[in-house]
Order: structure tokens, then C-alpha cells, then sequence
């Protein structure tokens, strides 16, 4: 399992790389819903943080399929 700070760094890179690539997908970033519980004093769960990378994976594959059968 992959530590928070892993995680963090999986977050970062790939918000920057929609940001970079994709910039009509960034106004979805601040819509994703995010459930923050809190764990071992005031640290968010892991999960949670995974949870979150993966729905920003999900947005940017599921983009790029749609617009690579659109554009070819």
C-alpha cells in the first residue's frame, strides 16, 4: 500500500498533468466529490486519498477514450 505522502504526489501529478493537457477538464476537479474522514489524529485515511486519485484517473482515461472515438 502506498503511503499518504505517495499519494499526495499521485494527486499532484496528475492534477497538473490535466491542467497541462487538458485544461477544459480542470473546472471538473473542483466538482469531484471528495470524503474526507480523519484517522489517527487529524490525518485523512489513505483510502480516501486513493479514492480520490482514482476518480481523477477515471476522469482523465474516460476523456481521452471519448474524444480519441470522436476523433477518429
Amino acid at each position: 500500500m502506498k503511503t499518504t505522502n505517495e499519494i499526495n504526489c499521485d494527486i499532484l501529478k496528475i492534477t497538473m498533468q490535466i491542467e497541462e493537457l487538458f485544461p477544459e477538464l480542470s473546472k471538473y476537479i473542483g466538482e469531484m466529490p471528495v470524503k474526507i474522514s480523519y484517522c489517527k489524529g487529524s490525518e485523512i485515511a489513505d483510502n480516501n486519498l486513493q479514492d480520490y486519485f482514482d476518480s481523477l484517473d477515471e476522469l482523465l482515461i474516460n476523456y481521452v477514450t471519448y474524444n480519441k472515438s470522436i476523433t477518429s
